[in-house]
């Protein structure tokens, strides 16, 4: 995998906290992905079977009603959810120029998981340090 693919998911904070050589195992994981302008890269209501981060290119996430929720630029992701329980998106993303982007397989991450339980438990902190900001924000 290339050195921005590797430095890009050291910017990902789902995987900030992993040591160096953890990040290039997640690297050698991800499979470059190219997608032209107008590709629906993930659809509302499919089964999550994969995370993904951007490196090139712009794009638009898309409610199940047609309304645009967010845009995505070169760095964001979107998948973590899904990565994470293997349920259905809830939103489509489409591409709205050409784009490159990194993909993680869930069956690959689980893996990866199962044979370094330090990365499970760093994610797991980063998702426990999630739900806290969450909890905060519905209390204040």
């Amino acid at each position: 995998m290339s050195k921005r693919a590797r430095e890009t998911l050291a910017q990902v904070p789902l995987f900030a906290s992993l040591s160096a050589r953890h990040l290039r195992r997640v690297a050698e994981l991800c499979e470059e992905q190219r997608f032209m302008q107008g590709a629906t890269i993930v659809r509302a209501g499919d089964a999550g079977d994969a995370f993904y981060v951007i490196l090139q290119g712009e794009a638009k996430v898309v409610a199940p009603s047609g309304r645009v929720l967010n845009r995505l630029f070169p760095g964001d992701v979107f998948g973590e959810i899904s990565l994470l329980d293997g349920g259905p998106r809830t939103a489509s993303v489409v591409a709205e120029t050409p784009m490159t982007v990194l993909v993680l397989p869930r069956r690959a991450f689980f893996a990866l998981l199962e044979a370094e339980p330090v990365v499970a438990g760093r994610i797991l902190k980063h998702v426990a340090g999630l739900i806290r900001r969450h909890e905060r924000s519905l209390t204040a």
